[in-house]
C-alpha cells in the first residue's frame, strides 16, 4: 500500500468499478486518566525490580489501544490514523461551536497531516502543557466546553505520543508560539515572537510508522468523515486538498446525499433544543441508522439510537391507530438521529457507542427525551402532511404481507441449516465473536472462500481465536432483482447468512470484519462479483458500515537462497528481481489453493491487505447492481467493449 493518500478510483477487478471509496474500536474498557501508569511485571522473584512507571507517552505507545482503539493500515475507517486525525479536528470543532472561527484547513500530503483552525488559539503559555501533559486542557472547565467533542485533555497527547513528528502553532494577539515533537519528546520549544497571521491553531504531525507499519490514508474514509462534520455543523466550511466541504440543511442534506435507494416519501427533517432527526424508508431490507452525540459520530449506536428505535415505533403505532410489528414499521428506514448531552459517558475511548442513560446529570432519561420529542414533532409532522402518513402506512403493510409470506420459507430454512450441522461442514468457526467481551473482539474475520484447497489453506494459517474461514460451493447465485425468499431457499445464501447471524440485523454480527478470499483470475472476481451483490442486495447496511472487504493475495513469489519477497503486481514483481539481482525464481501464483499454509500465514496475518468495498455516497446501489447485474442493455456491451484490454489482461495473467 502506498504511503499516501489514496484517491478513490474505478477498479474493474472488484465491482467492474470497485468499490474502493466509517466500527469501532476494541473494547478495552474505560481509562482512568488519574491512575498511576504502573506496569506490573510478574516472574518467580517479585521484587521491587518488577515495578516500572510510565510517563505519559510511554504510557500511550506501549497501550495505544486504550486511546485510539484498533491500530490498522488505514483500510478500514476505524483504523487508528483516522482516530488521530479526528482527534486533532475536535479540538477545531469545538472552537466552531462556541463560536470561533468558521473555516478549517486539512491536507494530508505524503502522510504530513495539517489541520489549521481560526479559533481563539491555545492560550500561548499553556501550548506545550495542552499537547505533552496528561488531564491538561480546557474542556475540564464546563463554562468553555459545555457540550465539547474532542477527549477531556487525552486525544491531542495520543496523537503526539503516536506521531514521529509533531508541530503545534498557536497564534494570539499578534502572537505566535511553536513547539514541534517527536514521539511525544520535545525536540524545539521556540520563543513567543510576533506575527501578523490570523488568529488560531495550527497542528502538523505524522503518524509514527513503528505504531502504524506500511499506513495509508484513503480519501473515501477521510471524506465520509468531513461530510460528517459539515452535516451537523452548519455554516461551518471545511477546505480538504482543495475539495469544500459545507451543509445548509444539516441531517436532511446527510440523509439526501447518501440515500443508496430512491425514497419512498420525502425526508421528514424535525428539530429541536439538543436534538436533531430526519427520517425516510426506502424498498431495501434491514435498517439503516446515521448516530451523533455531540458532533461525535457513534457508528457503534448507543442508548440514543436505541431510544430513537423505540420511540419511533412507539409514535407510529399512536399515529396509525394500530399495533404493528416493530420489524415491519422499522423495515427499510434510513434515518440520522443528533443529540448533544451534558458530559456524554462513552462505552470506549474513542466514543463509538454512547452509554449515558441521562441528558444531564439530574436530568430526564435519554429514553424519555428522545420519546418526548418524536411524540410531539413527528406526530404534529404527520397529522400536516397526509401523503407521507398514507405512504409510511403502504411501506408498513406490504413488510407486514412479505413477513407473512416468508414465515413458513424461514421455518424450514432454519430446519434445513441445523440438519446439514453448519458449524461442522461449511463453517470453520473461531473460538471470539464480535461483541464479545474481550480486546480482540474487534479483530474478528470470517473468510469467505471458494473450493476445499483454498478453505484449507487458511484454515490452517488462520488464527483460531479471531479468524473464521466459511467454505462456498462454486459460484453462487446472481441475486439481482431477487426478493429476500432466495435467501431462505437458497442453501449457501441461507447458510452465510445463518453464520454471520444477520437475518434480523446487525445488532448480533458475529465477525466484524467479512472478507471475500477468492483468486485473481477472472472466475474468482466474478465469484466477489455475486457475493457483493448479494451482501448489496439484501445487507446494504453491512457494508456501508464498512464490515466487507476483499482479500489481496500476492501474484508472485521472487526467490533467492538468502530471501523471499512475496509481490502483488508486476511492479512489485520487477522492484523484486532488481533487489535480488541475478536470475531469481520467479512462481506466479494461480489460485489460493496454490499457496501453503505456511506461507498463508503471511497473508492474513498482520501485514494482511484489505480493500475495503465502499459505495461512494452519489452512487445509488440499484442502478449500480442494474447497471452491472442486470440484463445486458446496450450500455453495458459498450462498458465491457471499452474495458476489453482489461479483461484480456486478466485472462493472460491466469493463463
Amino acid at each position: 500500500m502506498e504511503n499516501s493518500v489514496e484517491n478513490p478510483g474505478l477498479n474493474l477487478a472488484v465491482f467492474g468499478v470497485l468499490l474502493s471509496i466509517f466500527t469501532a474500536s476494541g473494547k478495552t474498557g474505560f481509562f482512568n486518566p488519574y491512575s498511576l501508569f504502573a506496569t506490573v511485571f510478574m516472574a518467580e522473584n517479585y521484587t521491587e525490580d518488577n515495578i516500572r512507571s510510565l510517563d505519559w507517552k510511554e504510557h500511550i505507545r506501549l497501550r495505544p489501544g486504550m486511546y485510539i482503539g484498533k491500530l490498522g493500515d488505514g483500510s478500514s475507517p476505524d483504523d487508528g490514523i483516522y482516530i488521530l486525525l479526528k482527534e486533532i479536528i475536535d479540538n477545531s470543532i469545538d472552537e466552531f461551536v462556541m463560536g470561533n472561527g468558521r473555516t478549517i484547513d486539512i491536507s494530508i500530503r505524503d502522510n504530513t497531516v495539517k489541520v489549521r483552525d481560526y479559533g481563539r488559539g491555545i492560550p500561548l503559555g499553556k501550548v506545550i502543557d495542552c499537547v505533552s501533559r496528561i488531564n491538561t486542557g480546557g474542556k475540564y472547565d464546563s463554562k468553555a466546553f459545555k457540550k465539547s467533542v474532542g477527549l477531556n485533555g487525552v486525544g491531542t497527547k495520543a496523537v503526539n505520543a503516536l506521531s514521529s513528528y509533531f508541530k503545534i502553532e498557536s497564534v494570539r494577539e499578534g502572537q505566535i508560539k511553536t513547539a514541534e515533537f517527536s514521539q511525544g519528546n520535545l525536540e524545539q520549544d521556540h520563543d513567543i515572537v510576533e506575527s501578523s497571521v490570523r488568529k488560531g491553531t495550527k497542528t502538523t504531525f505524522v503518524p509514527d510508522q513503528e505504531v502504524f507499519p506500511n499506513f495509508g490514508f484513503r480519501t473515501a474514509h477521510i471524506e465520509r468523515m468531513l461530510w460528517n462534520y459539515a452535516y451537523l455543523n452548519r455554516g461551518l466550511t471545511i477546505n480538504f486538498n482543495g475539495t469544500k466541504f459545507h451543509s445548509d440543511n444539516g441531517l436532511l442534506d446527510l440523509l439526501d446525499q447518501n440515500l443508496s435507494n430512491e425514497p419512498i416519501y420525502p425526508i421528514i427533517h424535525l428539530e429541536g433544543e439538543d436534538i436533531e432527526v430526519a427520517i425516510t424508508h426506502t424498498n431495501a431490507y434491514g435498517e439503516d441508522y446515521y448516530s451523533f452525540v455531540n458532533g461525535q459520530h457513534t457508528t457503534q449506536g448507543g442508548t440514543h439510537q436505541g431510544a430513537f428505535r423505540e420511540a419511533y415505533v412507539r409514535t407510529i403505532r399512536q399515529h396509525l391507530g394500530k399495533d404493528y410489528e416493530a420489524v415491519d414499521i422499522r423495515g427499510g428506514v434510513v434515518a440520522a438521529v443528533s443529540v448533544k448531552v451534558m458530559e456524554p459517558v462513552f462505552e470506549s475511548q474513542t466514543k463509538t457507542k454512547l452509554g449515558s442513560q441521562e441528558v444531564a446529570p439530574g436530568g430526564q432519561s435519554m429514553r424519555a427525551f428522545v420519546n418526548d420529542f418524536l411524540t410531539t414533532a413527528l406526530d404534529n409532522y404527520l397529522h400536516k402532511n397526509t401523503d407521507v402518513s398514507e405512504g409510511l402506512q403502504r411501506k408498513i403493510l406490504q413488510a407486514e404481507r412479505e413477513r407473512k409470506d416468508m414465515a413458513g420459507i424461514r421455518k424450514l430454512a432454519k430446519e434445513r441449516a441445523k440438519k446439514v450441522s453448519l458449524h461442522n461442514k461449511k463453517l470453520r468457526d473461531c473460538r471470539t465473536h464480535l461483541g464479545d467481551n474481550k480486546e480482540d473482539s474487534i479483530s474478528t474475520t470470517l473468510f469467505i472462500t471458494e473450493g476445499d484447497s483454498a478453505s484449507g489453506s487458511i484454515t490452517k494459517a488462520r488464527n483460531v481465536n479471531t479468524q473464521a474461514v466459511f467454505s462456498l460451493k462454486g459460484k453462487p447465485l446472481n441475486s439481482y432483482g431477487l426478493t429476500k425468499k432466495i435467501v431462505y431457499e437458497n442453501e449457501e445464501f441461507n447458510l452465510l447468512q445463518a453464520a454471520l447471524n444477520i437475518e434480523e440485523g446487525l445488532d448480533n454480527l458475529r465477525y466484524n470484519n467479512i472478507v471475500l478470499a477468492t483468486d485473481a483470475d477472472v472466475d474468482g472476481m466474478h465469484i466477489r462479483l455475486l457475493l457483493i451483490t448479494f451482501f448489496l442486495q439484501f445487507f446494504p447496511e453491512l457494508v456501508k458500515q464498512g464490515h466487507l472487504y476483499v482479500l489481496e493475495t500476492p501474484l508472485f513469489r521472487v526467490r533467492n537462497k538468502k530471501e523471499t519477497i512475496y509481490c502483488y503486481s508486476d511492479g512489485e514483481k520487477q522492484n523484486a528481481i532488481d533487489k535480488l539481482r541475478g536470475k531469481p525464481e520467479i512462481t506466479r501464483f494461480k489460485g489460493l489453493g496454490e499457496i501453503s499454509p505456511d506461507e498463508f500465514k503471511h497473508f492474513i496475518g498482520k501485514d494482511m491487505r484489505l480493500e475495503p468495498v465502499v459505495i461512494g455516497k452519489d452512487t445509488p446501489i440499484q442502478n449500480l447492481l442494474s447497471f452491472y447485474m442486470g440484463k445486458n442493455t446496450p450500455d453495458r456491451q459498450k462498458f465491457i467493449i471499452n474495458n476489453l484490454k482489461v479483461e484480456k489482461d486478466l485472462v493472460a495473467e491466469t493463463a
